[in-house]
């Protein structure tokens, strides 16, 4: 982190998602805003038909107008006194460029949340917040975010995947950071680009095999991370309806379950929430051993963030707890084999961009505890472990308190051990 600007450079380094040198971001936010002003092309279909939404309904060109109209002038510009995003056109031609760019490395942290760097002042206020709750819009962003992963699921998108000292996922600084990639990860230097196939096909690699031992398989008893994640909160006594939206941003299951017939049997539950960094491992694990009785995919916000909060330019970082009822999300229900445990859900939320939220098991399977049953493609994201009332449940964090300073837990390690139910 460089030294100025510290009160602000502070929350950039959360997950990695942005880079913790505002200088970095700059040169990147000035590398595409001058390729965005070279391209007098037409827009990409998806970019285009949101254009079209914004100027031919009535909400959409007023929440898009209010948005850019409503950053006060003293914030027209970045963070670091860089101009900031005129109007929604400009907004627009930003995100053109970007749907043809895969994120590069950078070892003070990747723009992982690119969308989400553009429209940062925007988010925070009125306009935006009642813009991207819009279900008009979110239907939009969606078409044109899905566009952006077929992007980042061809060849093309290899690019990035080079030896480049500085920019490259295989180069000398990202070898520093990641510095037993060939050990952990399934792969073949030897190959080029080390045998992904795309962007997407690297974000979501694979273990090898022990890398990640299960705590305890045979110990029902043992609840393991089903995330390599950092703790971000634990809640007890979670009612079914409360007020998501202030800032205690307290839980409210009835909407994260999204209305599920099974959402009244966790009414009074626990609720453990972790969130993964740009670097970690995306693929979910089953956190207990039982029978898969219900999957859901929502789909949901993608930029909403709780007013209170105000500027979050890492992603809704500090909009965790709120996101878990808006966002774009998956549920996993599983009868757990130990009756102490009974019915939980893994709940998957989408950040920002990072919401392609991928279930890989189905109703009426039975899983073991470690066994893979999802994954985010394109980076990571928050998630829940939903845990009934009278579950007699002791969490394990290693050793650190739960927030955003909190770092990364291995998948499948210990994070919770189950007592006899009450």
């Amino acid at each position: 982190m460089t030294s100025k600007d510290t009160s602000v450079n502070v929350h950039y380094k959360v997950g990695k998602w942005l880079p913790s040198d505002q200088d970095v971001l700059d040169a990147w936010s000035a590398k595409i805003a001058a390729k965005a002003e070279e391209d007098t092309g037409p827009l990409l279909p998806s970019v285009q038909r949101l254009k079209n939404l914004i100027e031919t309904d009535a909400k959409a060109y007023m929440f898009f107008s209010q948005m850019f109209q409503e950053v006060p002038e003293s914030k027209k510009t970045s963070p670091s006194g860089k101009p900031q995003i005129r109007d929604y056109e400009h907004m627009l031609r930003l995100f053109n460029t970007i749907m043809t760019h895969a994120p590069e490395f950078n070892e003070s942290g990747l723009v992982g949340f690119p969308f989400n760097a553009i429209l940062d002042w925007s988010m925070a206020n009125v306009g935006g917040w009642a813009g991207f709750l819009d279900e008009k819009v979110d239907t939009h962003l969606r078409d044109m975010l899905n566009e952006w992963a077929v992007f980042l699921q061809s060849p093309e998108s290899t690019l990035v995947l080079s030896d480049d000292p500085k920019s490259g996922w295989f180069g000398a600084d990202a070898k520093k950071a990641m510095p037993t990639f060939a050990e952990d990860f399934i792969c073949d230097p030897s190959l080029p680009h080390y045998g992904f196939k795309s962007w997407d096909d690297f974000f979501t690699r694979r273990f090898r095999e022990g890398v990640r031992p299960i705590a305890a398989p045979e110990d029902d008893a043992i609840v393991v991370n089903a995330c390599e994640s950092a703790p971000y909160r634990v809640a007890r006594g979670v009612k079914l309806r409360d007020q998501f939206w202030i800032k205690a941003q307290r839980y409210a299951l009835q909407f994260m379950l999204d209305n599920d017939p099974y959402a009244d049997r966790f009414d009074g539950a626990t609720v453990y929430q972790a969130f993964l960094s740009a670097l970690s491992y995306h693929r979910w694990h089953a956190p207990v051993s039982g029978r898969v009785v219900k999957t859901r995919r929502i789909d949901g916000t993608y930029y909403s963030e709780i007013l209170p909060e105000g500027l979050d330019p890492a992603g809704p970082n500090e909009s965790q707890g709120y996101i878990a009822e808006v966002a774009t999300r998956a549920l996993i229900f599983i009868e757990a084999d130990n009756p102490d445990i009974g019915l939980m859900c893994f709940v998957a939320i989408g950040m920002a961009e990072v919401s392609t939220c991928d279930v890989t098991v189905y109703e009426g399977q039975h899983v073991r505890k470690g066994d893979e049953i999802g994954m985010f493609h394109f980076g990571g994201s928050t998630h829940c472990l939903v845990f009934q009332p009278g579950v007699d449940i002791d969490f394990d964090l290693h050793g650190q308190d739960p927030g955003l300073n909190s770092t990364n837990i291995l998948v499948n390690q210990r994070i919770a051990t189950v007592g006899p139910r009450r």
